[in-house]
C-alpha cells in the first residue's frame, strides 16, 4: 500500500445539522478519562497512551518542531520513543514530512513500495524494530504547525476516514495542552514549566555541541548538525547522547 498524504478536507464521517458524531463522543470520553488527575507535564504522555487505546496502533509519540531538529516530548512506550529519536537524529521520516506539508502523512507499508523508498534509512530501521506503518499528524493550525503526533503500527495498512478523524481529535487536544504548557497558564503551572525547561535543556545541549563542531571543522551550523546526526546514526546513538559526549570532550570531530 502506498503512502498517502492527506488530500485536505474533512476526513471524518459526514454530519449534518445536529447529527451526533459517535466516534468523537467516544474519543472525548477516553481522552477525558486518560488525562484525569494528570499533572500538566504528564498530559502529552497520557494522550499518547490514549491514541494507542483509540486507534489500531502499538505506539505513539509527540515531538515539537524546532529549527534544525525536532524535540521529542513524550511517548507511549520505549519503541515509540526510539523511533521518534531516530527521526530526530536522521532529520527524515513521516514526522518531518508532515511538518513540511502541514497535512497528515500515512506511511502504510515501510517494507515495500513507495514508502520504503521515500525514507529508505528510516524505513529500514523502523521495520527492524517491528514497525510496518507510521502515521504522522501535524499539531497546530494552518498558520503554524508546532509539531507532530506520530502513530506506529506493527502491521501494514492505512487508517480509515473515521480513524484519521479520531487521530486528528487527539492531535487537537494535544495542541491545546502544549499551548497551555508553553504559556504556563495551567493549574500548578510550575510542574509544566519544569517539564518544558528539561526539554529546552536537552535541545540547548545539541546546539552547544553544534557550535563546538562548527569550530572543530570550520563549517556552518547546518553542516555541523548533519555531522552530529551522521555520527549518532553510525554508532546507533541519539543526537542528544552524542552532543553530551562532545560537550564533555569525549568525542571530537576531525576535518576530513
Amino acid at each position: 500500500m502506498r503512502s498517502r498524504d492527506d488530500p485536505g478536507g474533512d476526513p471524518g464521517p459526514h454530519r449534518t445539522g445536529g447529527d451526533l458524531d459517535p466516534d468523537g463522543i467516544r474519543a472525548a470520553d477516553v481522552i477525558a478519562r486518560g488525562v484525569r488527575g494528570a499533572e500538566p507535564g504528564e498530559v502529552p504522555g497520557r494522550l499518547c497512551e490514549v491514541a494507542v487505546e483509540l486507534l489500531p496502533v502499538v505506539g505513539a509519540s509527540v515531538s515539537l518542531r524546532s529549527d534544525g531538529m525536532p524535540v521529542q516530548l513524550s511517548a507511549s512506550n520505549a519503541r515509540a520513543a526510539q523511533l521518534a529519536q531516530l527521526q530526530a537524529t536522521l532529520g527524515d521520516g513521516p514526522c518531518q514530512s508532515a511538518v513540511e506539508t502541514g497535512a497528515p502523512v500515512l506511511a502504510c507499508d515501510l517494507a515495500a513500495g513507495s514508502d520504503a523508498g521515500r525514507w529508505p534509512v528510516f524505513a529500514q530501521e523502523a521495520t527492524a524494530a517491528g514497525v510496518r506503518a507510521v502515521y504522522a499528524v501535524p499539531l497546530g493550525s494552518a498558520a503554524v504547525y508546532v509539531g507532530t503526533l506520530d502513530l506506529y503500527r506493527d502491521s501494514p495498512g492505512g487508517l480509515t476516514a473515521r480513524q484519521l478523524h479520531v487521530a486528528r481529535l487527539v492531535a487537537g487536544v494535544m495542541t491545546v495542552a502544549l499551548t497551555a504548557l508553553a504559556r504556563g497558564d495551567e493549574p500548578d503551572a510550575r510542574d509544566g514549566e519544569a517539564w518544558l525547561n528539561g526539554l529546552a535543556a536537552d535541545h540547548d545541549e545539541v546546539y552547544q555541541a553544534v557550535g563546538m563542531i562548527m569550530a572543530q571543522l570550520g563549517v556552518g551550523a547546518d553542516d555541523a548538525l548533519a555531522r552530529l546526526r551522521a555520527d549518532a546514526f553510525a554508532r546507533g546513538r541519539t543526537a542528544i547522547e552524542v552532543a553530551r559526549d562532545v560537550l564533555a570532550h569525549r568525542t571530537r570531530f576531525e576535518r576530513d
